[in-house]
Formats: C-alpha cells, structure tokens, sequence
C-alpha cells in the first residue's frame, strides 16, 4: 500500500477513492459534526475524549451514525495503523473524524437517506505553527462575533465555521498573519479562531472564559492537568479584550499544536512581546508527557515534502 487510507460509511478504501456526494447534508447545510485529533508517535492522544465529545454532539442535532463507540474507536486505530506506516520516523498524522446527516432530502431520492461516517489522516502541516513556538501568535479582535448559543451551543463541535473564516480574513488584513480572536455580544472573549484561549496573570494564575459560553476543548483539559501537576491554578470567568492586552502571558491551546503563545493584541505586545516562562513550563510538561518533543518535532519536520 503506497496511498492513504480512508474509512467511508462502512470501509476502507484509498484516500482518493473516498467521495461524499455533493447533495450530502454536510454539504447543502454544513449539517456536520466533526472532531480533530492528533497522535504523538504514532499513538491517537485522548482519542476517547474526543469519541465522548463527539457523541455529545450527535446527540445534540439527533444524528445516529449506526457505529457505537467501541466500533468507531477500533476503526479510529485501524486507520491511523495503516496510515502511519507511510510517514517518515518521527513524524505523526492528524485524524478527522466527520459525521453528517447523509443526503439533503430536498436534492436526493428517499432511499438515499442514512448518515455519511467519514474517518481520514494527513500528514500534520508543522509548517503552519513550527516557528510559532519561538515566535509567538499574533492575535486581532475583529468585528465578526462568536455565535451566540440561542443559534446552537457551544457545547456542539460542528463543521459550519463561516465566523472563523471570515474573522481571520479581516485578522490578516489588519496584520498578515494574525489570528482571530471572537468577542460576544457583551464585548467579552470566548476564543481564537479554532483555539481555546487563556491568560495569566500573577494573582489569579491562569484565567480562561467561563465554560457555558465556549467550547471546552480537549486540549484545554490537558493544560488544566498540566497547570495542577506543576502547582499552577486555574479559574473562568469573563474576560474583555483589554484584559487579555495587559495579561503577563496568553495562552492558545488546540490539538494540532497543543499549546502556542500569543504575544501581541492588534498591534500591542503581550507582556515582553515573546513567549514567556509559563508557556516553556507547559509546553515542557506536554512534551514529557506524551514522549515527544513537541516543538522540535515540529520545527524539523515543518519542511518536509508534498503531504501523502
């Protein structure tokens, strides 16, 4: 086998081979719930968080993918079994796991109905964050705002991400390569574009926005147990973007690159404007935990070839 495999409604098959049609709900409605996972030599990292997750959205748009748990878990491990054997040494796979409701009923024939399950890696783009570790995140707050919960709840990790494209687009004209962060209706932070978002400040340690207004990710889980591990405290409550200028540090966490600094705030530097020493304590922590160094991983692997 020389080409990536995919999992697609009940098989494998080759990468290539695995199409979703055009009229499919995910598609016509961005009607998909979606989790993205990540593995650290070779291993999927808390791929039982994300099916539990995963399975409190399905429950929330009342889509049945007809595969329990267990079942999704074992295709989960085949795939990037398969998968991972492609890679050079060293190098890990992102896995996305989709579920949509299957054909449109409007744009498709009645015996067309049944939900689209869909699993398939990539080789991690280390390009997009390697230097990052050293550099910092630049941040932008803009005018799009986060979707307000009476539109769905924060709680449901969906495909339909208009407000991140959108926010991001207008973050990089204000400053090339920046990142969105999203405000709510009262002006209060919820996160960056695809991260959750924490400060740090030195009375209250790390600080995030309360959990009903936001989705809690799981890489957020696995700084608060970093930060409990090295003695650090954790709190949420709201935060205005002003806060977040003047924090001593700020954190983004997400799964593809666990943990990244911001270090500036549409145009003002955060703190001394580099990353600072709770970020390197967290990073290290991870790092250790998971038997991969994580920035370097990323820094040697950032220039590699065409993903498989």
């Amino acid at each position: 086998m020389d080409e990536p495999q995919a999992y697609l409604n009940g098989r494998f098959l080759p990468a290539s081979m695995a199409l979703i049609c055009p009229v499919d709900a995910g598609f016509v409605q961005g009607a998909a719930v979606a989790e993205q996972l990540r593995t650290f030599a070779g291993k999927v990292f808390h791929l039982e968080d994300h099916l539990t997750r995963l399975e409190q959205s399905l429950r929330i748009v009342d889509v049945d993918p007809r595969m329990d748990r267990g079942e999704l878990a074992a295709v989960a491990e085949e795939l990037v079994a398969r998968n991972h054997a492609l890679l050079g040494p060293g190098d890990d796979l992102g896995l996305s796991i989709f579920v949509t409701p299957g054909p449109y009923p409007a744009y498709s024939d009645p015996g067309e109905a049944g939900p689209t399950v869909c699993l398939h890696t990539y080789p991690l783009p280390f390009r997009l964050w390697a230097e990052k570790y050293t550099t910092g995140q630049v941040l932008v707050t803009t005018p799009i705002e986060q979707v307000p919960a009476r539109c769905w709840p924060p709680a449901l990790k969906c495909r339909s991400r208009m407000h991140y494209y959108l926010a991001d687009r207008q973050a990089s004209r204000a400053e090339p390569g920046a990142r969105a962060v999203l405000l709510d209706r009262r002006g209060m932070v919820t996160e960056a574009s695809t991260a959750n978002l924490l400060i740090c400040t030195a009375s209250e340690g790390l600080v995030g926005p309360p959990p009903e207004i936001v989705l809690q990710g799981i890489s957020l889980a696995v700084v608060r147990q970093l930060a409990a591990g090295l003695g650090i405290p954790m709190v949420h409550r709201d935060l205005g973007p002003e806060e977040v200028a003047r924090a001593d540090e700020v954190l983004l966490t997400s799964t593809p690159f666990c943990l990244l600094a911001a270090t500036r705030l549409n145009g003002i530097p955060i703190g001394r404007g580099v990353p600072g020493p709770l970020f390197g304590r967290l990073l290290a922590a991870w790092s250790a935990e998971v038997g991969v160094e994580i920035a370097e991983q990323a820094r040697r692997l950032a220039s590699r070839g065409r993903a498989i």
